[in-house]
Order: structure tokens, then sequence, then C-alpha cells
């Protein structure tokens, strides 16, 4: 029996990759009201806040697009093989997908300390 793990890899890969760049391009604009808003009262904390408000949405971006990747493959699997799986099958998708809107919740509380 062929295994094809290198190609397995190389498109869990590419879905990790994806999520990172979405992340690393829609952050910016997300934030730039804000961050235009914080320039003008700009100090050491405040940018650090900012920092901090990146982070948590760019690396729950991250987590969430690793856990997705590994966990949607799973889950069509398990489907091909028996349907009845479905629900299960979509809760475990969605759980990788709660943790960008758990980063994202925390960004908007950093933001409105700021």
């Amino acid at each position: 029996m062929k295994t094809n793990t290198g190609k397995k890899s190389f498109i869990r890969l590419l879905f990790v990759l994806g999520a990172a760049l979405t992340v690393c391009c829609l952050a910016p604009t997300a934030f730039a009201a804000e961050t235009a808003q914080a320039a003008a009262t700009a100090s050491g904390s405040n940018g650090l806040g900012l920092i901090a408000a990146a982070l948590s949405t760019g690396l729950a971006g991250i987590g969430s697009g690793i856990a997705v990747a590994s966990g949607a493959p799973a889950a069509i699997g398990a489907l091909t093989e028996d349907a009845k799986t479905f629900g299960k099958s979509l809760i475990f998708v969605a759980l990788g997908e709660g943790i960008a809107l758990y980063g994202m919740l925390i960004s908007i509380l950093i933001l409105n300390k700021i």
C-alpha cells in the first residue's frame, strides 16, 4: 500500500500558510482606525497595547489554521466512512474556528482598555 504522507504534509502546510497570510493581510486593515486614533495620543503603553491586540489576533488565527488543517481532513475522512458522523465532525471543525474568535475577542477587550 502506497502512502502519500509527503503530499498530506504539504497540503496541511498550505492550509497553515494560507491562514497566516490571511491574518497578516487582514489584521492591519482591521486595526487601521484604532492605530490612527491611538497615534494622536501615542505613548509606550498604547503602543504595547496595540502590539498585544495584534499578537492575540494573529496568533489565534494561526492556531485556528493549524487546528482546522488537522481537524477538517480527519472529519472528511470520518464522514466518507459513515455519514452519521456529520454532526460530530462539524463540531470538531467549529471548535478549531472558535480559537480565532476568542483571539479577536481578547484583542477587542485590549483595545477598549487603551
